[in-house]
């Protein structure tokens, strides 16, 4: 018997049995287009309630149905017994995922009670705790210290109304809310600790449930947060500052202490020997906080590889400095959204292509591994030809560089939906943006569409739901055409590239023109013969999915590691 178990649901449940045509709407993430990556939080919870004597176990439906079409998840959860059910709403596009999973959870198990947690579940706190699949829903951005106080409470008998940032339903069914008062303004409380994570999956003989997202223990990559919140206020951001005060009640950014940053490095390092991305600007706390963790990572000898993240422009300075840290080499994540400086300003980004240009020049002038940069396409103020001149411009940008500099450059769809609590969300008219869903269940029902067309949630005075979606295999074109150019592919892997973006799109306008069979059968039929066509493009529809991945070793290969790091922390060294 668990306290808790902490589930996972694909974006659309079951997604193996529903004729679907995802398109490109995750070629520039980790995760497939069924969203398998859980959050963080899952890590960092467990490790919390384990550590007050609670027992936790993590299940990623969305990895085992993904990876086994025999894997039966209604019998997954039926043979899980569990005080508490746990499913993370945080992303929008889990929004009929976790839904389904929570009914299946009440079905199965209808003494058991279901909490949901994450962005998501914050912003729609109000509509979905009258739901009757939902319990309990956690609000907030740093739920770890909340989550262990629940726990106590229903093991006192049940008394949660002194539960910080919880709403909930007593016995009647009347709905209480506590209000989020739990908001530090540091993240030192929160322990990251990937031992956590893998003590509970060889407890539990569960390895493949646990993985974050498919593919991970060939290819792992790991991640230590410098900040819950952001200084940012990027208007289509569900992060923003703005957002983060309308969902998570907070005013300003909790940093986590440089040392104690350093300190999560190291102990991934214990475990693995993988790359580490570190979330967030090292740059917003002040230069303070970045001399002090510089210092600690040098102190500390960090010889994996790391990913640092950029927020507006750098120079050579600072990239000097991180070569000087980082002994296992470093990378660069920057995500400018457009070349467009009049829609990258209107965004709330106001550094010029200059510092862009400036920028990826700088960090290989100064040993920089590789340079990740990222386009979109359905930005506001955005016209067809803007959103083309991105993926044009970056031929200039691989001009800057020597060919064997691995600059890599992706341009991908604003999709699917309009992050609730961001600005453009929130005063959609002002940005431009018309929006087809408002509401959770809004959100819910569009999942459930044919193609990832039909997902999108908006349209823009500038493009319709049609223009971005054209507009999104125009500038895949594009970018793929750059590339060559600029000798970064061969002309067969250009021709190959195109030859998919072009079945893609041709995928895309057949579900349309199928969507218009009067005869319910036939037009189901059809739909799954696109379906069968669209799995072979489901990871790497418009880019290479491929180059998102760093050289790391195999999970199994870290098993010598992994042993030691474990003793070492059973002996608290």
């Amino acid at each position: 018997m668990h306290d808790v178990v902490f589930l996972h649901a694909p974006s659309v449940y079951d997604f193996r049995k529903k004729p679907i045509f995802y398109g490109p709407v995750s070629d520039v993430i980790p995760s497939s287009p069924v969203f398998e990556m859980y959050p963080i939080g899952f890590m960092t919870i467990s490790a919390h309630l384990e550590a007050a004597g609670f027992k936790t176990r993590i299940v990623n439906l969305a990895v085992r149905m993904l990876g086994d079409e025999r894997f039966d998840a209604e019998r997954q959860i039926e043979k899980i017994d569990s005080r508490v059910f746990a499913i993370d709403l945080h992303w929008m596009p889990h929004a009929h995922g976790a839904l389904e999973v929570a009914k299946i959870v009440k079905r199965a198990h209808p003494e058991a009670l279901v909490e949901f947690g994450g962005f998501t579940s914050s912003y729609f706190w109000r509509e979905l705790i009258q739901r009757p699949e939902a319990d309990l829903v956690m609000r907030g951005d740093m739920t770890e210290e909340p989550t262990v106080a629940l726990m106590e409470a229903l093991s006192k008998g049940g008394d949660l109304s002194g539960v910080p940032n919880l709403a909930w339903k007593d016995a009647s069914g009347a709905i209480h809310d506590n209000g989020v008062t739990h908001v530090p303004d540091t993240l030192d409380g929160v322990d990251f600790d990937y031992g956590a994570m893998i003590r509970g999956a060889l407890r539990n003989r569960d390895l493949k449930g646990a993985m974050p997202w498919r593919g991970w223990s060939d290819n792992p990559l790991t991640s230590v947060f410098s900040v819950r919140g952001c200084a940012m206020n990027c208007a289509e951001c569900g992060g923003s500052r703005s957002a983060n005060g309308r969902v998570a009640c907070r005013g300003a950014p909790a940093f986590r202490g440089p040392e104690r940053l350093a300190e999560d490095m190291s102990g991934i390092q214990r475990y693995l020997d993988a790359p580490i991305f570190v979330v967030g600007d090292l740059r917003q706390a002040g230069p303070g906080y970045l001399d002090r963790f510089l210092e600690a990572v040098s102190e500390r000898r960090i010889e994996n590889h790391v990913v640092i993240e950029l927020f507006s422009g750098a120079g050579r300075e600072y990239f000097s400095r991180l070569d000087r840290a980082f002994e296992g080499g470093w990378s660069i994540e920057f995500s400018p959204d457009s070349h467009d400086e009049a829609v990258r300003g209107a965004l709330g980004k106001g550094y010029s292509n200059a510092e862009i240009e400036s920028s990826v020049s700088d960090a290989f002038a100064c040993g920089c591994s590789r340079f990740d940069l990222f386009y979109m396409t359905g930005l506001p103020f955005q016209t067809r030809d803007s959103a083309l001149g991105s993926a044009r411009a970056a031929k200039g940008l691989w001009d800057l560089v020597r060919r064997e500099d691995a600059l890599f450059i992706y341009n991908a769809p604003f999709a699917p939906f309009v992050d609730p609590g961001s600005r453009a969300f929130e005063d959609p008219g002002k940005w431009g943006y018309r929006l087809s869903a408002r509401t959770l269940e809004d959100h819910r029902r569009l999942l459930d569409s044919p193609s990832w067309k039909h997902v999108l949630s908006y349209e823009t005075e500038w493009m319709t739901r049609d223009d971005i979606a054209e507009a999104s295999y125009d500038a895949a074109l594009e970018l793929a055409a750059a590339e060559c150019a600029a000798g970064r592919i061969s002309d067969r892997a250009l021709e190959e590239r195109a030859g998919r973006t072009e079945t893609a799109r041709a995928l895309m306008r057949r579900i349309d023109e199928t969507l218009l069979i009067a005869d319910r059968e036939e037009r189901e039929a059809r739909l799954w013969e696109i379906k069968d066509e669209g799995m072979r493009l489901m990871d790497s529809t418009v880019c290479d999915k491929r180059g998102l991945s760093w050289e790391a070793r195999p999970v199994w290969r870290n098993a010598p590691r992994i042993a030691r790091g474990l003793i070492s922390s059973a002996l608290g060294r």
